[in-house]
């Protein structure tokens, strides 16, 4: 391994930068991994990957209880308390890949579209590099890598990978989430909330159909499914602080076979997010007196499945401070940018209900590229030097990690 020198003022000199031989390794994994997609919980190829190439550094993966998903540790016994852990996500999206490139999904309709390839290349590339430092006696404290299925399920695999007892030992945890708005080598960083909370949301209405030509008669699904669509984000919007975010937005509306007859029978779906916690403990009780009001209204009878998500991330001052020193050290302040809160869900905040941790946003925009590659569609993609910049972050934060051990 190469050693890094200083690039600013006051920042450290570490070990741990990417050999050409292992940079391009990564590359091919990625690109490996981008290939052959796997949905949440299905990730058996993924984690074979893994193992295979953990087990040929000399490290003892273990793979998760229900098969899907790993841990790994690195460093002797004695240092596993008060571990930094670094955590990957593995599952792809169930939408196709329309991009023309050579390492294009090989399945259809399923594509690495949110950049879960890139994050478990990541937390490889770092786990690889660790190593070798814990062989050279230059890891001061073990580090757990974290292999996470299933995180576009709700309530997300870091619900059951913590009940799996990922966290035993762990005294903070790191990751990245790509960000098509930042550049490649850069990242975004935010003290306190960065994702928002994601809850899904399930309609039926049902009431007597009829003919069109009396809709007086007749319970007009149609019409009251179109209500409710419209009206309940108008009527939370007056009942919750519009400080909070609170967002109910549809993703699915169905009503109907022939257009002279009134259907027995409409639904909809769609998501809750929220930027605020204490909102988001409310917001079931808001969003099920607001759907029942409006489909009382138009005499329909409502049936509501919400379905608990994934409250938002919320960073730790210390360990965002932590990823901020780490590149720094590496690429000096000027790779670092101040990130927004998402309304995007992330359920690495599962962990932080555990433990104190941090996500950064990973640039994978190439700089100069004004296309918008955005997450979860078809056609996204990074630039590939976002890899390195992604394991240089890791691998520093583990050598800069000074937690105390419990």
């Amino acid at each position: 391994m190469n050693q890094l020198k200083s690039r600013e003022p006051g920042s450290v000199t570490l070990p741990g930068t990417l050999s050409d031989s292992l940079r391009a390794e990564l590359v091919a994994f990625r690109r490996d991994l981008h290939m052959h997609p796997e949905l949440g919980n299905q990730e058996f190829r993924t984690t074979a990957a893994l193992k295979a190439r953990l087990e040929a550094a000399g490290l003892a993966p273990k793979v998760l209880p229900a098969g899907t998903g790993l841990i790994c540790d690195i460093g002797t016994p004695e240092r596993r308390r008060g571990m930094l852990a670094i955590r990957a996500d593995l599952d792809a999206l169930p939408i196709p890949d329309v991009k023309t490139v050579a390492y294009r999904s090989t399945v259809a309709n399923r594509a690495h579209a949110c950049g879960h390839d890139v994050h478990t290349t990541t937390v490889l590339g770092a786990g690889l590099v660790l190593a070798e430092l814990d062989r050279r006696g230059l890891l001061p404290n073990a580090v757990r890598l974290i292999f996470q299925p299933a995180e576009e399920v709700l309530p997300g695999g870091a619900a059951d990978a913590v009940e799996a007892g990922v966290l035993d030992g762990v005294g903070r945890i790191i990751a990245v989430h790509c960000d098509p708005r930042v550049d490649a080598g850069k990242i975004g960083l935010r003290v306190g909330p960065i994702t928002s909370a994601c809850d899904r949301l399930e309609i039926t209405l049902d009431g007597p159909g009829g003919h069109t030509a009396r809709p007086h008669l007749t319970t007009d699904l149609v019409t009251a499914a179109a209500r409710v669509a419209t009206d309940v984000p108008a009527v939370l919007a007056r009942r919750v602080d519009a400080r909070s975010g609170l967002s109910v937005t549809w993703g699915r509306i169905e009503a109907g076979h022939a257009p002279n007859v009134i259907p027995q029978h409409a639904e909809l779906s769609g998501t809750v997010r929220c930027l605020d916690l204490p909102a988001w403990r409310d917001a079931p009780d808001l969003v099920h007196a607001a759907i029942d009001e409006i489909a009382t209204l138009h005499r329909a009878k409502s049936t509501v499945t919400y379905v608990r998500g994934v409250p938002p991330v919320v960073n730790d001052q210390a360990v965002t401070e932590l990823l901020r020193d780490a590149m720094t050290a590496r690429r000096g302040p000027q790779a670092i940018e101040d990130t927004e809160q998402s309304l995007g869900g992330e359920d690495f905040s599962w962990y932080l209900e555990y433990v104190p941790g941090a996500m950064a946003r990973l640039g994978v925009r190439t700089p100069g590229d004004t296309r918008v590659r955005d997450l979860h569609a078809g056609d996204f993609d990074v630039d590939e030097r976002c890899i390195e910049a992604g394991v240089e972050l890791f691998t520093a934060a583990a050598l800069l990690d000074a937690a105390p051990k419990p």
